[in-house]
């Protein structure tokens, strides 16, 4: 995917790990050590945002010790207190360059979907910047639509898609495929629940076990909303056959590499505990294009999911992005 100049790696390290200590800690000495492996891994492109802690500090520090990095911000706009003007929106930018180092996409977010004005306002204030491309952050199809007629080039949309959540199959992805628009997907492993792990597991306690993290607790309203923990076990035993048959792969990989077989997605977003935990061995096969999800495998795939609700998900939350509003 080509973003800023840059061909960016297909599997993107997400920061939001570090928004609070429920996922793990590390020393600065390991999280360097850390950053250093992604980056031979050629894995250089990171997702933060403006209010996952010291998120974007962190990675300033950090990148100075490489001068090929790729950055993914976001600038999040919660309330009507925000006063449009080309100056407040240039402080806006200056902010997370600043907490940053350099911001090469700049994922908006707009939380009040009926102020559509201020909305397309700061959206071509930002293009005009011309310091960062304008990507988006969980707009839903309508809302996306309204700022691409409206003549700003929109180059990603950040969104949640996986086996779980295929909205995006449903309407965003054909709007994004006629419009250049590439989507960033989080959620692509559910919080870690589409994973070797949780094979044959009883459902889990969500709040009275302390090891089950926050994102699994919101992934796993996801499952329950998809068809609950017995088809999600069988969805499980299916994904482990498709990778029994090769060497070195995973539930999580098959999961990932079934979201990035799309041609709308542009790049896949997987939690990274920077000094907590290293994926990216795994990440390099996800990426490994010697390999692929056949069609027998994809419709045995395909069966699974027309036993669940997760075409009926649009329904019950609203097309990508609407269940933040």
């Amino acid at each position: 995917m080509e973003l800023n100049g840059q061909t960016v790696p297909r599997v993107f390290n997400g920061l939001w790990q570090l928004s609070s200590p429920a996922w793990g800690s590390a020393p600065k000495s390991k999280m360097k050590k850390h950053f250093k492996q992604l980056l031979e891994n050629k894995f250089w492109a990171f997702d933060m945002a403006d209010h996952y802690g010291d998120a974007e500090l962190i990675f300033s520090e950090l990148r100075q010790t490489s001068s090929h990095t790729f950055c993914a911000t976001k600038w999040c706009v919660f309330d009507n207190e925000f006063e449009v003007s080309p100056e407040n929106v240039k402080k806006e930018i200056d902010t997370r360059i600043r907490r940053t180092g350099g911001v090469d996409l700049l994922q908006f977010y707009w939380q009040n979907k009926d102020a559509e004005k201020p909305m397309l306002e700061i959206c071509k204030l930002i293009v005009e910047d011309k310091r960062c491309k304008l990507g988006l952050c969980n707009f839903d199809t309508l809302l996306m639509k309204k700022v691409v007629e409206s003549g700003i080039k929109v180059y990603t949309n950040q969104v949640q898609f996986s086996l779980i959540d295929i909205r995006p199959r449903l309407k965003m992805g054909k709007f994004c495929d006629e419009n250049d628009i590439k989507l960033l997907a989080y959620g692509t492993l559910c919080g870690g629940f589409l994973s070797d792990k949780w094979l044959g597991k009883e459902e889990p306690d969500i709040y009275g076990d302390d090891s089950i993290t926050p994102s699994q607790r919101k992934y796993f309203d996801m499952i329950e909303n998809w068809g609950g923990w017995d088809l999600f076990q069988e969805l499980l035993a299916a994904l482990k056959k498709i990778s029994a048959k090769r060497d070195d792969l995973s539930i999580s990989i098959v999961a990932a590499r079934w979201v990035l077989k799309h041609s709308f997605v542009g790049s896949i977003i997987i939690g990274t505990r920077l000094g907590v935990k290293d994926h990216s061995l795994e990440n390099i096969i996800i990426d490994d294009y010697t390999w692929d999800i056949s069609t027998e495998e994809m419709g045995c795939i395909d069966s699974i999911l027309e036993k669940s609700r997760a075409s009926h998900l649009i329904e019950l939350l609203g097309d990508c992005g609407d269940e933040y509003r």
